[in-house]
């Protein structure tokens, strides 16, 4: 097939472009991707041989329509994606999530292109730390931040799409993901960081708040899952099983790094710091046949650890000023 990735040079989509080269060779690949600041032209150093790169924007029509003109499948990941930013300054959410959604599928209507569209469970805001549910398909939207806000948004968008026009098109929501190539403006990646740089671990608040995690290995699995046997016009929620603390989270970065368990320093807490998030993936795993590869936790930060180590040149020129934005917001 011809596919073509749209934020193939960002944390997740970057690692499916490595997952598609090698899980499937014969297919052609186009990377379509702004290069913003969380995009990494190095993180596909590896496959540049083996795929097509193209700088530009998912909201500009004319690029889009070209692409997707020579496309069999898009995969859609280009989103801004960092909540603390998009409390800041809203509007190139509004762009890329809401306008650049919108270009995809008209262009994807007017060839006729199946269309996987990758989104977020922050759009199904939170839940208290101490019930029992999970969010499913059927779970309301209720966003919290304009990041998931205009991500409900743009599934919103696809699914009138399908109805309306009958786009050929499935969505994912997917937990949080972790793993290498992952900007160190995140959690994990800043702890890692910066215990390799020098300098005291991060932690929000009282770091109560859970989140469900999933090696990007296995939503991108998952995703490919989806694509080949999913069902048009559904969607399908991702997620491994991997409810943590980020409390808990850092403690064991720190284990693994042989650090004291408490050498870290408490943070002035996000604002709408969402409580918990947490997947049913069973209609991923009963009617497809998706299941995670990298389950523990532990196991896949320690793999996420030695990455990052062996890897300081990706991520040491970008250090400093992540830092020091962090130090003037009190974080």
């Amino acid at each position: 097939m011809r596919v073509l990735i749209t934020g193939g040079a960002g944390f997740i989509g970057a690692n499916f472009v490595h997952h598609t080269v090698a899980h499937r060779p014969d297919d052609s690949i186009v990377v379509l991707d702004a290069m913003t600041y969380a995009a990494s032209e190095s993180s596909l150093d590896a496959v540049r041989d083996r795929i097509e790169l193209v700088v530009g924007d998912v909201a500009d029509a004319a690029l889009v329509d070209k692409l997707v003109a020579d496309t069999d499948i898009v995969v859609h990941f280009a989103a801004e994606s960092h909540n603390d930013n998009s409390l800041r300054d809203p509007s190139p959410f509004v762009q890329t999530n809401l306008v650049g959604t919108f270009t995809l599928l008209e262009a994807v209507r007017r060839h006729s292109v199946r269309l996987h569209h990758i989104s977020t469970d922050e759009v199904y805001g939170d839940l208290e730390l101490d019930d029992p549910q999970r969010f499913t398909p059927q779970t309301p939207y209720r966003p919290s931040s304009p990041y998931s806000a205009t991500k409900a948004g743009s599934d919103l968008l696809v699914r009138a799409w399908v109805r309306s026009f009958g786009v050929q098109a499935t969505i994912s929501n997917c937990s949080n993901n972790y793993g290498p190539y992952q900007h160190i403006e995140k959690f994990i990646p800043r702890q890692i960081t910066n215990v390799l740089s020098g300098l005291r671990p991060k932690l929000y608040g009282a770091g109560e708040n859970v989140r469900d995690w999933i090696h990007v290995d296995d939503h991108n699995a998952a995703v490919w899952t989806i694509i080949d046997r999913g069902r048009i016009g559904d969607t399908y929620l991702i997620g491994a099983d991997g409810e943590a603390n980020n409390k808990q989270v850092l403690e064991t970065i720190l284990e693994l790094m042989d650090q004291p368990a408490d050498a870290y320093d408490h943070v002035t807490d996000r604002a709408g710091h969402d409580l918990r998030y947490a997947i049913d993936a069973s209609k991923l795993r009963t009617e497809l046949g998706w299941s995670p590869q990298h389950a523990d936790l532990r196991a896949g930060l320690a793999d996420t650890i030695r990455w990052y180590a062996d890897n300081q040149s990706w991520w040491s020129g970008a250090k400093d000023e992540i830092e020091a934005r962090y130090a003037r917001a009190g974080q």
